[in-house]
């Protein structure tokens, strides 16, 4: 802001054309830092909270008991909520929403050991695919909001947009796998180089997608 006196003597103030210092981090549009949480509305509140929590191995960090329920498993505050709204009406079939929401594990023991640790619980996978840049495991919750549970198969992401550029659109969903065959291969010892390479099984198309 500058100040000036006008003639009849009166203080005047102009706004100052000096650039913000912030100024530059609005010259281009920002992008997210990165996706914060999921947010579930229910009418299986105590379910849902069970199924997240056992799947996740998450833990909850708020909640209004009966009502709403943070969850997290890493340092956020939370990555998943729940929230009870007892007047819901079920979702139809093959409606139009979300598809799915993806985890990534830090490596493909974990992934494994988790499918063997739910397996035991009763909770199983309905598909499991190799995609070609991930080994992924599709679960439902009591909802049946599909539940995506993946490895990365490269190590960096110049890899990852390598065959993305290249493999994928030859076959743009993946080859599927034998669950318990390919856990059965983890432990006899197959190299995880072995284990993570897709199939060449020819061309796919969006047809072998399994969904609700």
């Amino acid at each position: 802001m500058i100040g000036a006196t006008n003639p009849g003597g009166e203080q005047e103030t102009a706004v100052s054309q000096e650039a913000s210092p912030h100024a530059a981090e609005a010259e281009a549009p920002i992008s997210p830092a990165r996706l914060a949480h999921v947010v579930l509305r229910t009418t299986r509140y105590e379910e849902m909270l069970t199924w997240y929590k056992t799947v996740l191995a998450a833990r909850t960090t708020f909640e209004a008991p009966g009502a709403l329920c943070f969850l997290t498993y890493d340092e956020e505050h939370h990555r998943v909520a729940v929230a009870n709204v007892p007047t819901l009406a079920e979702r139809p079939a093959m409606s139009t929403g979300l598809e799915h929401v993806a985890f990534t594990y830090a490596t493909l023991g974990h992934l494994v050991a988790t499918y063997e640790r739910l397996k035991a619980l009763g909770i199983e996978p309905y598909w499991t695919i190799n995609h070609g840049p991930t080994i992924s495991f599709y679960y439902r919750d009591p909802d049946s909001n599909q539940i995506e549970l993946q490895v990365d198969n490269f190590s960096t992401i110049d890899e990852t947009n390598a065959f993305l550029a290249v493999e994928f659109p030859k076959n743009p969903i993946g080859v599927e796998i034998d669950a318990d065959d390919f856990v059965r291969r983890f432990h006899d010892g197959v190299p995880e180089s072995e284990l993570r390479k897709r199939p060449d099984t020819g061309a796919g198309g969006f047809d072998a997608v399994r969904t609700i």
